[in-house]
């Protein structure tokens, strides 16, 4: 398998190409989980595998709780379904306690304190609220709870790790915290082997091929518990070495219609964070060393052909919003051509004219 079949498969497989689906809900669903720290363009991440899809669709599934932001796994900010969100937590939380047990020290929390925050946010929270972290912060003050900075993050994060709290609907343009037990309705207990194997083969069908390596830094998950998940798949997985690594992946039929493989990628897009090796999106005739060490996939990317070549910015102001692209190299006609009509399939997304 080479390169431009690897990147064809991870096209289809993250619904990039083309997709089947047609709600909000539905793609991060098949996705699993979806980074999601940057906000506006997380939902363009959304907007981009959903086309007709709008920024004001995928809020409006936000606000109503179609789908939810939490931490989860490595860790960091992720969008996740209701029905997803309690198995994922329970999986992933015990790796990412450990790697903020650290930070727990530095900033003298402990079990103890823990269990009077959460209290408190719980009971806060009680009956529908929706409340933003400074309203908490100061709930937590009135108990005599001291936290802001580093060690407010780490009362909030243990409250979401043991799924106390999840996102509620925004509030302006800030975020609200809402009881998990009032936001998500209960789901059937599944065991930690049924997790794992249902995680590993989700994360291959939608994302292969990948390797156990691309796994573990995605999921967050130790080599043990991945190859744990990887060793439960069935034999409709196919494992092939590719050059001297083994990828896994599920047999894709690739249809015939006219395919998007040239889009605008918002920064931290699974198309990229889904993998330790980014090597196959990378056009090894571009010099990347302007990035200073910094991982080109951290940042707004143009993709042509499924490789990067090139980053972009936006300003919106009021009804219009000017996208600056800057690509590695000139552009031949025909693809300038596929830039702009990416461009404009933004622009749709977002609901502003290109201001030119």
């Amino acid at each position: 398998m080479t390169n431009a079949e690897i990147i064809r498969y991870r096209l289809f497989n993250q619904q990039i190409a083309e997709t089947k689906f047609t709600e909000t809900n539905q793609i991060v669903h098949w996705m699993v989980a979806m980074q999601a720290q940057e906000y506006a363009m997380a939902k363009w991440s959304i907007g981009l595998r959903l086309p007709g899809s709008t920024d004001a669709k995928v809020e409006k599934a936000f606000t109503e709780g179609e789908i939810l932001r939490t931490h989860l796994m490595r860790p960091t900010w992720h969008f996740v379904t209701p029905e997803d969100i309690r198995w994922l937590l329970k999986l992933t939380a015990p790796r990412v306690e450990a790697l903020n047990a650290f930070t727990y020290r530095q900033q003298e929390l402990d079990s103890k304190i823990f269990k009077r925050s959460n209290d408190i946010i719980a009971k806060t929270l009680e009956g529908g609220k929706h409340l933003l972290r400074t309203e908490l912060q100061t709930a937590l003050k009135q108990k005599k709870i001291v936290a802001d900075g580093v060690r407010l993050s780490a009362v909030m994060m243990k409250a979401e790790l043991e799924g106390i709290i999840c996102s509620g609907p925004r509030r302006g343009n800030q975020f609200t915290y809402a009881l998990m037990d009032e936001r998500v309705p209960r789901a059937k207990t599944i065991s930690r082997k049924e997790a794992l194997a249902g995680f590993t083969k989700r994360y291959f069908t939608s994302r292969g091929p990948a390797t156990l390596k691309d796994f573990t830094t995605w999921s967050g998950l130790s080599v043990t518990e991945a190859r744990e998940g990887i060793a439960a798949l069935s034999s409709e997985f196919i494992k092939e070495k590719i050059n001297g690594h083994d990828y896994i992946f599920i047999s894709t039929t690739f249809s015939n219609n006219k395919i998007q493989e040239n889009f605008l990628m918002p920064d931290y897009d699974e198309y990229g964070m889904s993998y330790k090796d980014r090597s196959a999106i990378f056009n090894t005739a571009v010099d990347l060393s302007q990035f200073k060490g910094e991982n080109p996939i951290f940042n707004r990317m143009i993709i042509l052909d499924g490789k990067i070549e090139g980053t972009w910015k936006r300003v919106i102001k009021n009804n219009k919003v000017a996208i600056d692209t800057v690509p590695f190299k000139p552009l031949s006609k025909t693809r300038q051509h596929a830039l702009t009509k990416a461009i404009k399939k933004y622009c749709s997304f977002v609901g502003k004219e290109i201001d030119s």
